[in-house]
């Protein structure tokens, strides 16, 4: 149902209801000029372009039409989200459903608004839409319809989805759909996808309204008269380019350099331009000035506000609290300990049982298989190596699924509206901050965050410093060395000693990601201007099915991009570590299994021995004894270059090493730290003092120890430049660190 205004017996404005769907059979409503039914022009599924301003209800519509039906990719040659899904538009047609990114106007200046832009333009060589489906703003329809005027005067098929119509209510706002329709040419339908409102009407409309037979068919009349605002150049330029209508031809003359042309029509643009005079800039103002005129004259017809006095709505209430300059930044501040605290309170559970799992599976294989090369190559590389991907899935999901939760709810906005007066001193914006923060769970997950940060200088920098923030795989590494160095000692009877080192390592890597961001935005040369530009967005309910339909494309992309760079690993470490130079390992096999005969009751202990003596003459082991002279400075000795290397794979491989390396169980995490505290180098000194260990958690906090968030920054910046550059200088960093805290400290 929609509101239409008429007049009543007195000839006073009424507002009476209409169904929309009788848009075809009103005679005062005739079909717009070439709008033919999608049933006679083709046999294939439609291609519609999604568009409309952020925060419009874009992404909720999309979802609602087309379900579990969706798939996500890249645009070539950026990295923005591609969505793409179908419609069932009825029980015989389907539509192919493309979401663009959110833009204010046809004037780009991000790199997602320059992906809307040439599909609009029709430039993109992959997408070719039949029809565009705008979705408008009720409760901000002036600021919606720039947009879609200028849509309107590229001549090409839309309609019009009009949202957020429950908040325009609540607003006293007042919309004549049937009148708004007719004067801009294009249906026009009220939904709301969220209560899966007009969902139906809307359905029908698109099938209804389906492509254009030809050019000549599309809308005659434009929304402004565009030949008054360049004539002579306009007037010139249509015989060269006949294939553009004027406002086609505009863009190109104001977007010469942006658009995709050839070089005789760049030659001949140049030229156009500087013999009539052109000026990009005015000629812009202009237009956007003549638009807003006609909006003006086209919402006092169509549209009846409530005078300035009403009462404010829910949304202001809430931003006079979220937003204040004192309590704002500690509700900030719990929300983002909270968010921290139940990626590991919710994602413990999952993560221990998908380890047991693993944990039974191996036991199982090793007792199923016989003792072979490619069985241990089976369990201890492949089935190990999946481990060391799905063990990584809840976070994934737990992360993006409260993520989204806090977008569909409009608080993420005000957390990047807070956040982004200190995130700009170090030279990244408002939106670094959400990464920042995620990669205290892991770096992975945090690193694919920064997707939606436009500026890309800004987005390098949240990539390369993110993995400074301490993940949780660093966890076990800073448990097991602060209590063997460190007291447990408590201050005022509650603040323990252990616990305030813990938290110094946490605000050691944020300290230094934000140093290390103030010192590389002098030196990345990527010239884009930094636009923070937001739109805080109502607070609504947040939509379950999207945060769920999230989490299961996150994680799908974690598994099948970043899992292959690290299965791929995971076996070579393998080989490393179970294969030697000659028959080293032979002989140590041949040793132990000697002994074990001969003292049959210490046959574990001699397993044990014989897997840590081969592990020292394997290939990993002699990696780690050669780099020994490297780390000694450190306080280091060769077990720990072992670890170094092997807990490349992940941060956490540190402990099971350790185990490995000092024969006990890996459980057993009390004989570990006995044995670990007893180590002892060559020449009797202690392996793990106070500096050693220290010095070794600071470059646990620094480094880069972690093949998974190498693959994903590779795999976001598409090239192998930046990860090498993010490897070196945290090891660089890490290793000067760490030196100096062994000094001060010895």
């Amino acid at each position: 149902m929609i509101l239409h205004k008429t007049k009543d017996s007195q000839g006073q404005d009424a507002w009476q209801k209409e169904n929309l769907c009788q848009f075809c059979s009103q005679s005062r409503n005739p079909l717009p000029k070439g709008w033919l039914s999608f049933a006679t022009l083709r046999n294939k599924p439609l291609h519609i372009a999604l568009v409309g301003n952020p925060n419009s209800g874009k992404s909720s519509l999309f979802n609602a039409l087309t379900g579990l039906h969706q798939q996500v990719g890249n645009f070539p040659g950026v990295t923005v989200d591609k969505k793409m899904g179908t419609a069932q538009l009825s029980t015989q047609e389907s539509a192919s459903l493309i979401d663009l990114p959110g833009t204010y106007s046809l004037y780009p200046r991000r790199a997602d608004e320059w992906v809307a832009y040439k599909v609009l333009m029709g430039v993109d060589p992959d997408i070719q839409p039949d029809l565009v489906l705008l979705v408008a703003d009720a409760s901000n329809l002036k600021r919606n319809l720039l947009f879609c005027s200028q849509i309107l005067d590229l001549n090409i098929p839309v309609i019009m989805a009009l949202t957020m119509n429950d908040i325009a209510q609540q607003k006293g706002t007042r919309i004549d759909l049937v009148g708004l329709q007719s004067d801009l040419g294009i249906p026009v339908v009220a939904v709301n996808p969220r209560k899966n409102k007009g969902m139906g009407e809307l359905r029908k409309t698109i099938v209804q309204y389906g492509r254009l037979q030809s050019e000549g068919q599309k809308r005659a009349k434009p929304f402004i008269d565009i030949k008054a605002l360049a004539p002579a150049v306009l007037e010139a330029g249509s015989p060269l380019f006949p294939e553009w209508n004027d406002y086609a031809l505009l863009h190109r003359l104001i977007h010469a350099e942006g658009l995709e042309t050839t070089a005789s029509q760049k030659i001949q643009l140049q030229n156009l331009a500087s013999t009539h005079g052109f000026n990009a800039t005015k000629t812009q103002a202009e237009e956007i000035m003549q638009r807003y005129s006609r909006i003006r004259q086209l919402v006092q017809k169509n549209v009846a506000e409530n005078g300035p006095l009403e009462k404010k709505l829910l949304t202001e209430k809430l931003d006079n609290i979220l937003l204040h300059r004192t309590w704002g930044y500690a509700i900030l501040l719990a929300v983002l300990f909270l968010l921290f605290q139940s990626i590991f309170w919710l994602a413990q559970y999952p993560m221990d049982g998908i380890e047991w799992v693993f944990a039974q599976t191996s036991g199982w294989l090793s007792g199923a298989l016989p003792k072979a090369w490619w069985s241990d190559l089976f369990i201890n590389g492949l089935v190990a190596g999946l481990s060391g991907i799905v063990v990584f899935i809840p976070q994934i999901m737990i992360l993006f699924g409260l993520i989204t939760i806090l977008e569909d709810t409009g608080y993420m906005a005000r957390i990047s509206f807070l956040s982004d007066k200190l995130m700009r001193k170090a030279g990244l914006n408002g939106k670094s901050v959400m990464p920042m923060i995620s990669g205290f769970a892991c770096a992975v997950p945090a690193i694919m965050g920064a997707r939606n940060i436009e500026n890309r200088k800004e987005r390098l920098l949240t990539i390369l410093v993110t993995p400074l923030m301490s993940c949780s795989a660093r966890l076990p590494v800073y448990t097991i060395l602060i209590s063997l160095v460190i007291d447990d000692h408590y201050y005022f009877g509650f603040l323990s000693l252990q616990g305030l080192v813990m938290m110094g390592l946490y605000l050691l890597g944020t300290v230094m990601a934000l140093l290390i961001s103030f010192v590389l935005k002098f030196f990345i040369r990527i010239q884009e201007k930094s636009f923070f530009i937001l739109e805080l967005p109502t607070y609504r309910a947040p939509r379950w099915a999207n945060a769920g339909l999230t989490m299961i494309e996150k994680a799908r992309i974690f598994v099948f991009d970043a899992g292959k760079v690290i299965m791929v690993i995971s076996l070579l470490l393998w080989f490393l570590s179970n294969y030697g130079p000659g028959d080293r390992l032979e002989k140590i096999e041949q040793q132990y299994q000697s002994l074990s005969l001969a003292q049959p009751d210490q046959a574990a202990r001699f397993s044990k021995q014989a897997a840590a003596e081969k592990l020292q003459n394997s290939y990993a082991g002699l990696v780690g004894q050669s780099i020994e002279p490297v780390i000694a400075p450190l306080g280091y000795d060769w077990k720990i270059g072992i670890a170094l290397v092997t807990s490349f794979a992940a941060r956490e491989v540190f402990v099971g090493t350790m185990a490995t390396l000092y024969s006990v169980e890996e459980e057993d995490d009390q004989s570990l730290r006995a044995m670990m505290q007893s180590a002892v180098h060559a020449d009797g000194r202690k392996v793990y003092t106070l500096p050693a260990a220290l010095s070794l958690m600071v470059f646990y906090a620094l480094a880069m120890q972690c093949m998974s968030t190498l693959s994903i920054v590779r795999r976001e910046t598409k090239t192998w430049k930046w990860p090498v550059f993010q490897f070196v200088y945290m090891t660089a960093l890490a290793y000067g660190m760490s030196w100096l805290v062994y000094v001060l400290f010895s």
